[in-house]
């Protein structure tokens, strides 16, 4: 029988057309773990697409090779063919017209004539034969790559990679390691056991960047043996360590670094320090010149400085066509569900980070959310 690794390679080997996807809300690990398999596979001479929703980050990560390759839409996934029986007749001239919202073909038979049951139609098949989504929990993560096209999804057989322990187990092969920090690592294992020699330097820094991202730059508690083994092999490979970290750790601007001294400013935790807060003006953006955007990078720095925190809370003024709102962020750290830490409210985005507004002056909005969330992270068995 044959093991995951081997079901896996197997499946990829009698497919002809690969889709890699994974979720709307991305990150370094999904990016390079999704690049790195879309270049390996490349070498397996397989016809292979990349496709994602876009994000406001793409620019962040324009350090990773073959980037601009991604897409962000499916496209042209069926053929309609319509089939005409030549059998009694033979074509002379083929036109066509469009009137409102109907095309009409005119075929001019050059002997003999057509009837309606000379004509047929059907739909060809999907243009993929297989799909992979890596470091995706759920389908609906997939966002509009998944809602437009759900019969795609459920008719071509899906090999699920990932590392989360929320993962829904929804592919014909399901390739779930708990263990790994990173799905990233999980296809180093996969590489490993196939062909380690197919790990070139653009792959290599594509699987390390994932690595990177999800230890801080090694600075998380979440770290293995085998997560620093790999991380060596693959600078041993050629991965360019310096680069990653410089573009996702060493490129805050002043403005952003502005802003994250005012968030410490009002910083405040738990007992315990599992759950931290901050509040953040419209002033401090209009101040230190940043924007909503900037916040992302505020949150990764409360991770790396702050490691026994499990759930960060940013609750922050903002301004849209002249109305004032009051914005929440949840970002969760382990196996704690943002969202049904933000169920209240609301709350919309992945497990590890939800989003909300609240229809309260800032002060109340915190005295409220966090006691809210502070109730329910009570109840959880640590």
């Amino acid at each position: 029988m044959l093991n995951s690794e081997q079901q896996i390679f197997e499946q990829i080997n009698k497919s002809n057309n690969i889709l890699i996807t994974f979720g709307r809300e991305w990150n370094a690990d999904a990016l390079g773990s999704g690049l790195a398999l879309y270049l390996y596979i490349k070498k397996l001479g397989k016809n292979v697409h990349l496709i994602s929703e876009e994000s406001s980050e793409h620019e962040k990560y324009s350090f990773l090779p073959k980037l601009n390759e991604i897409e962000n839409s499916l496209n042209k996934l069926r053929s309609f063919i319509i089939s005409l029986d030549l059998s009694s007749a033979k074509v002379g001239e083929i036109k066509y017209e469009t009137k409102e919202n109907r095309l009409d073909f005119i075929i001019s038979p050059k002997e003999g004539f057509f009837t309606a049951d000379d004509v047929k139609s059907q739909s060809s098949n999907f243009k993929y034969d297989l799909i992979i989504t890596l470091d995706t929990p759920d389908l609906d993560s997939l966002g509009k790559i998944y809602e437009e096209d759900m019969d795609f999804f459920y008719q071509v057989p899906i090999i699920n990679i990932d590392h989360n322990s929320q993962n829904e187990q929804f592919g014909q092969i399901n390739y779930v390691e708990l263990p790994a920090i990173s799905t990233s690592e999980i296809l180093f294992n996969l590489f490993e056991a196939q062909n380690l020699e197919f790990i070139d330097e653009d792959i290599a820094t594509c699987l390390l960047a994932g690595i990177i991202y999800k230890t801080h730059n090694f600075k998380t508690n979440n770290i293995t043996p085998r997560s620093l083994s790999i991380a060596s092999q693959l600078i041993e490979l050629g991965a360019d360590r310096e680069k990653i970290v410089k573009s996702l750790y060493r490129s805050l601007s002043i403005n952003t670094l502005k802003l994250w001294g005012r968030t410490l400013a009002r910083l405040s935790s738990s007992s315990n320090k599992k759950l931290i807060w901050s509040l953040l003006t419209e002033n401090d953006f209009n101040k230190t010149e940043t924007k909503e955007e900037n916040l992302d990078d505020v949150i990764d720095e409360l991770i790396v400085n702050i490691p026994q925190a499990e759930v960060i809370v940013l609750i922050y003024e903002s301004r849209k066509n002249q109305k004032q709102t009051v914005k929440c962020i949840i970002k969760t750290t382990k196996n704690i569900n943002a969202l049904d830490l933000g169920k209240t409210y609301n709350a919309t985005g992945t497990r590890n980070l939800a989003e909300f507004n609240i229809n309260e002056k800032i002060t109340d909005a915190e005295q409220d959310i966090i006691g809210n969330i502070s109730e329910k992270i009570k109840k959880i068995a640590y």
